[in-house]
């Protein structure tokens, strides 16, 4: 039987990549994101997927993220594996001069997106049979040491280890398997500005080295297909010289 996954944030960067890792592996495919058009390209490139199917969805509105599973229930009948993947930033700002507006953007995609999601992914993993899936939840290296002008962000990853570390524990009896994969400096848009310079902890702005972004959906990959009797709770893949051991 072939296996069910999600990718929400599918159309582009690090969804992307583990969409086409996972459609490489055999993986049956389910893409989310606010943007049908490029959620259609990233099928495109997925044609190894034995399905593929494109279900735009706004992962901050909670109807919303009930009619996607309602969809996923009907024309797939279960759930194997989330890559819980949507997010966002704003610009780096000195934290006495964010607004509540920019703090509220980074938290509703971040962590009340993610929340909404893996909800959503563990009561169906929990009520199918065969019981059980696995959720893996996009981190950041920012779970571990912020850049400078970063506190919505750092904050929201911070807190996706505790929901990770949570969902571990209370999915335990249902063979929910929970992990993290923390990135850092996969090339991306979201990273394409590193190579201008990016603010360091010393004041200077500096370029930093970046890796394939295919190295993450790889990565994506392994750490889906170890059996549900097996996690890889936390995993950091990263470009080698980046700042980030030592940062600062």
């Amino acid at each position: 039987m072939t296996k069910i996954a999600l990718v929400t944030g599918a159309g582009s960067g690090v969804g992307r990549a583990a969409c086409l890792a996972l459609a490489a592996d055999g993986w049956s495919l389910v893409l989310a994101g606010r943007r049908r058009a490029a959620l259609e390209e990233t099928a495109a490139l997925a044609s190894a997927s034995p399905m593929c199917l494109a279900l735009p969805a706004d992962v901050t509105d909670p109807a919303q993220v009930d009619a996607l599973f309602a969809a996923i229930r009907e024309k797939c009948g279960r759930l194997d594996l989330l890559f819980n993947n949507a997010g966002g930033n704003v610009p780096a700002t000195n934290f006495g001069d964010l607004t509540w507006e920019q703090w509220s953007q980074v938290v509703n995609v971040n962590l009340n997106g993610a929340f909404l999601v893996a909800r959503a992914a563990f009561r169906l993993m929990r009520e199918q049979s065969p019981q059980g899936g696995r959720i893996i939840n996009n981190g950041s290296i920012s779970a571990h040491a912020p850049r400078p002008g970063s506190a919505p962000y750092t904050a929201t990853k911070h807190a996706i280890t505790g929901l990770t570390r949570s969902i571990s524990l209370d999915g335990r009896a249902h063979d929910i398997a929970c992990g993290q994969i923390d990135i850092g400096n996969a090339a991306s848009p979201m990273t394409a500005r590193m190579s201008g310079g990016v603010p360091q902890a010393d004041g200077s702005l500096r370029p930093e080295p970046t890796m394939d972004v295919g190295v993450v959906g790889r990565t994506i990959a392994y750490m889906a297909g170890l059996p549900l009797e097996a996690n890889a709770q936390f995993l950091t893949v990263m470009a080698t010289r980046m700042p980030f051991i030592g940062r600062g």
